[in-house]
């Protein structure tokens, strides 16, 4: 865990100074309706993270509250995730199922107090009669049935005597509530399913809110920690508690931002129509961002955890570079995995002046691993190389072999090109090559000047194999789904060709295959006779072009020990000062390859450390605590592209005008795409970030009390593309989301829209 303390376990160390609770208790709630994702991750590192670091307990509890899509494949599946990731459920994993019985008596101490009610509204006037953002709810007209009468109708609808939607429970609260959730939530619905645990013996199912705040009391939770999109909900989860009277202690729900990465598809419902489509290979393929997919794919508990705890916890909702999760797995194999040599698309190298076979003494590990093995590569006359390891036109600064330039094979000799073979073609089938004796590694005296080693293999020694090269599942940046697949997400060689040790002799199940990336066994699919290696990760970002740091760089940047950062191909040692910074950024929960930015270049880190002053300043915003994360991404991009060519005094904006603009993205009150519109701005006229949107009138809704109304509509208005949605056209979803932005004039948040329109679909 980093050395900065997070706003949840500042509250919890203060509930337990105050007294407030004697123990900490935690919980891990999900849906037992498909496999976790990243984002369960996170959750899963902060909620048994934080009981942990306080000598607590955190409860892995399955919120089985919706027969229709749970199953008990779902729920080991989150077992095996919480377990594999290193954490500890104790003896018991609990279910919401288990307190059917006692949450059904306080839904009739609720009814007994005047405060629930039987609702036989239909689902479409109940819609109407729930108001707008304007205009208060009208309460239904079945509100004034008797105490009596709603415990027999609730007590007939658990014996299910009615049909799916003809009765639900309902709180009697507030219809005029500005929190719409207020508006008499619904507590109970009938459901004739079979539940996988409960059997049939339940015809009526408790809403989330109402289950979740009674498991949460019932199984002594302190910290009730959730996502942000459930802050709205804290309200039913406080008015369910204080109604019923619920002896203290009792648990408050706390919220957190969930996370986002570009790239990558959250929505378990979305994963599912990759599932049931074809589009994937299961829930474990290693292109789903679910964890039994990354774990399949090669990655590590360790690497998965740093990252979830370099990205911190916020308040504010923000998407994290994907970057950043491979940056993590390639830091953490960097130093645990043999090197080895393995030929993707092989080349036909017969070095003439060669005979016979010998085997070379070989490291696994290059100098800078503290970790000792070797092995013997066996060399021969007939070796393969890579064939983009060959160019008979090479381009400029093309260093490997050519016909006029020799090259080193690793580990062994300097060879050059005599002749190039084609075929009837002109496809080059064969290189005729001679190597220098003299030329041995470890012992070289040929006095010949190389300036590249290439990987190879022996062509009677090399073991062939299955390799599967995997790239990220979308190819845009904010994907929707099915239609931003990256058609190049998989690409499958049958017949690569890797040294025989790493077969034979099985030194590791990961690898780094020299100059390639770095590769897992397949843990379902490997085999003695048909070996198959998933690519983890490539040995850099080839997504994104960089111009300064590599990722080797970033390796050493990120222990505070080691100062040196590959620039430009060239070792530059950090000076104190930088080191200095660079701690600091990363000590505030900064990511690593931000952190390296702004320590290195001296007029952004001067212009940040200037920004942060404001940003820190409690007068000037006495209310909001904002990580400074944000406001250093906005400095390591927008405000480095503008210093390029101008000077910190040509600039027209203020390092203040900036905080004011990182602090609008974090409350929600623009979005990322705004913020760069607004920005433009200021570099042209230097105005206030505020006074842009006000003028221009870009401030994003992100409130779900105000887009909820407009999403109900934009549905009850479409009620053929409803019907066609539900029987299994799903591409609709982004219909609905489209006119819902074009109702707000594009100024309500995608991702709340998205979450609202798909949960109204369901």
């Amino acid at each position: 865990m980093s050395e900065s303390k997070d706003f949840l376990r500042t509250i919890v160390e203060e509930d337990l100074r105050s007294g407030k609770y004697k123990e900490v208790i935690t919980r891990f709630p999900p849906e037992p309706n498909g496999f976790p994702h990243i984002g369960h991750a996170k959750s899963i590192f902060i909620n048994f993270g934080i009981a942990r670091d306080y000598n607590g307990h955190c409860n892995l509890r399955m919120d089985d509250t919706n027969p229709t899509t749970e199953d008990t494949k779902y729920v080991e599946a989150l077992k095996d995730a919480v377990q594999w990731l290193g954490f500890d459920w104790g003896d018991d994993v609990y279910f919401t199922s288990d307190y059917f019985p006692k949450i059904y008596d306080y839904a009739i101490e609720l009814i007994k107090m005047g405060k629930a009610y039987v609702d036989s509204t239909n689902e479409e006037e109940m819609r109407q009669l729930r108001g707008t953002v304007t205009e208060s709810g009208k309460r239904s007209k079945y509100a004034d049935r008797s105490i009596e009468e709603n415990l027999d109708l609730f007590e007939r609808m658990k014996n299910g005597e009615f049909k799916d939607g003809e009765h639900v429970l309902r709180a009697k609260i507030d219809m005029s509530a500005a929190n719409m959730k207020m508006r008499d939530p619904l507590l109970y619905r009938i459901r004739h399913s079979h539940h996988f645990r409960a059997g049939d013996k339940w015809s009526i199912y408790p809403m989330y809110d109402f289950a979740h705040c009674l498991s949460d009391y019932i199984e002594g939770v302190s910290h009730s920690i959730c996502t942000l999109e459930f802050e709205n909900n804290r309200d039913i989860y406080n008015w369910v508690l204080d109604t019923l009277g619920l002896e203290l202690p009792r648990p408050y729900q706390h919220e957190f931002a969930r996370l986002g990465i570009n790239y990558t598809v959250m929505s378990k419902r979305k994963l599912l129509e990759l599932v049931e489509g074809g589009q994937v290979n299961g829930w474990d393929d290693p292109r789903m961002p679910t964890i039994a997919g990354y774990r399949r794919r090669g990655y590590t508990p360790e690497a998965i955890l740093n990252f979830c705890d370099q990205i911190g916890i916020a308040k504010a909702n923000s998407m994290v570079d994907v970057a950043q999760l491979e940056f993590c797995i390639r830091d953490d194999l960097n130093t645990k995995v043999p090197r080895v040599m393995c030929v993707l698309d092989p080349l036909k190298v017969t070095i003439e002046n060669y005979e016979g076979t010998e085997e070379l003494e070989a490291s696994y590990y290059p100098h800078d691993v503290p970790k000792e093995g070797s092995r013997k590569m066996p060399f021969s006359k007939e070796i393969y190389i890579e064939r983009d390891d060959f160019k008979e036109n090479p381009p400029k600064d093309y260093f490997r072999l050519t016909p006029e330039q020799p090259v080193r094979l690793k580990h062994g000799f300097i060879i050059s090109c005599k002749e190039v073979v084609k075929d009837a073609s002109g496809n080059i089938i064969e290189i005729k090559a001679e190597y220098y004796p003299e030329s041995k590694s470890g012992s070289d005296s040929s006095g010949i000047d190389v300036k590249s080693a290439i990987h190879w293999v022996s062509a009677s020694h090399a073991k062939t194999v299955e390799v599967r090269l995997y790239d990220r599942l979308f190819k845009d940046e904010a994907p929707e789904g099915v239609e931003d697949i990256n058609p190049d997400s998989l690409q499958v060689i049958k017949n690569a060709l890797i040294e025989p040790a790493v077969i034979s002799q099985k030194p590791d199940e990961r690898f780094q295959f020299e100059r390639q990336g770095y590769f897992y066994a397949d843990p379902i699919d490997y085999t003695d006779t048909t070996p198959v290696f998933n690519k983890i990760v490539g040995l850099k970002d080839s997504w994104t072009k960089k111009t300064k740091a590599s990722e080797s760089a970033l390796k050493s940047a990120s222990k505070p020990q080691a100062k040196k950062v590959q620039v430009d191909g060239e070792v530059v040692a950090m000076t104190e000062a930088e080191q200095t910074l660079f701690n600091k950024y990363t000590a505030r929960s900064i990511s690593i390859e931000i952190a390296n930015t702004l320590a290195r270049d001296e007029k952004l880190s001067h212009f940040y450390e200037e920004a942060l002053v404001h940003f820190d300043n409690p007068a000037t915003d006495s209310n909001k605590i904002y990580a400074p994360a944000s406001l250093a991404n906005i400095v390591a991009n927008e405000i480095a592209r503008e210093l390029k060519e101008k000077q910190l005094d040509e600039l027209k904006f203020t390092p203040r005008q900036v905080v004011e603009l990182a602090k609008m993205v974090d409350g929600m009150i623009i979005s990322n795409k705004i913020a760069k519109e607004v920005f433009e701005e200021m570099v042209k006229s230097g105005e206030s970030p505020k006074k842009i949107v006000d003028t221009k009138g870009l401030m994003q809704i992100s409130s779900i009390d105000k887009i909820q109304p407009i999403v109900d509509e934009i549905i009850a208005k479409n009620p053929d593309n409803v019907a066609k949605f539900k029987a299994g056209n799903t591409k609709l979803l982004g219909f609905f989301v489209g006119q819902v932005l074009k109702a707000t004039g594009g100024k309500a948040n995608p991702t709340v829209v998205n979450h609202l329109v798909a949960e109204r679909l369901k």
